[in-house]
């Protein structure tokens, strides 16, 4: 595999680290557009590299956070041809997590089931209780983190 030059690297982490303080703050537009910037700056094919995959990660976590699962969905979707995403469990749980809210109930059962199974139930530790709820209802043997008290309410 190729690796980037350390000037584009340098210039892709400082625009996801700027993304990221935007996200943290609620500015998801703003956070969209400095990924969106990070992502420009890949050369194509773009999903070889390994920052694509973290940069539509950021992308289809703010998607989802700002309420937009669609292109959470898409993005995150998208993400999934990068190296290292599948198994991901955060990304397979953002990704369940749009499919949930779009009404797709067996994408989101599959990808929620592939978060559950890399991570147990940790990965759903601080998310809204329906998700592990709902995926309760799919499967046998999901049982709740071990904290239990941060998701069950």
């Amino acid at each position: 595999m190729h690796e980037l030059s350390d000037e584009t690297h340098r210039e892709i982490q400082r625009l996801s680290a700027a993304g990221d303080m935007r996200a943290d703050a609620s500015e998801f537009a703003e956070a969209l557009t400095l990924y969106w910037a990070a992502w420009d700056l890949l050369p194509e094919p773009k999903t070889e590299w390994e920052a694509a995959t973290w940069i539509l990660a950021a992308i289809g976590d703010a998607n989802f956070l700002a309420g937009n699962y669609e292109a959470g969905r898409d993005n995150l979707s998208n993400a999934m041809h990068c190296p290292g995403a599948v198994g991901n469990p955060f990304l397979h749980l953002r990704l369940g997590q749009c499919q949930f809210e779009l009404g797709t109930p067996d994408r989101a059962a599959d990808e929620l089931m592939r978060a559950y199974m890399g991570d147990g139930g940790k990965v759903f530790e601080g998310q809204d209780p329906k998700y592990l709820r709902f995926l309760q209802t799919r499967a046998k043997g999901v049982s709740p983190p071990k904290k239990p008290w941060q998701i069950w309410k």
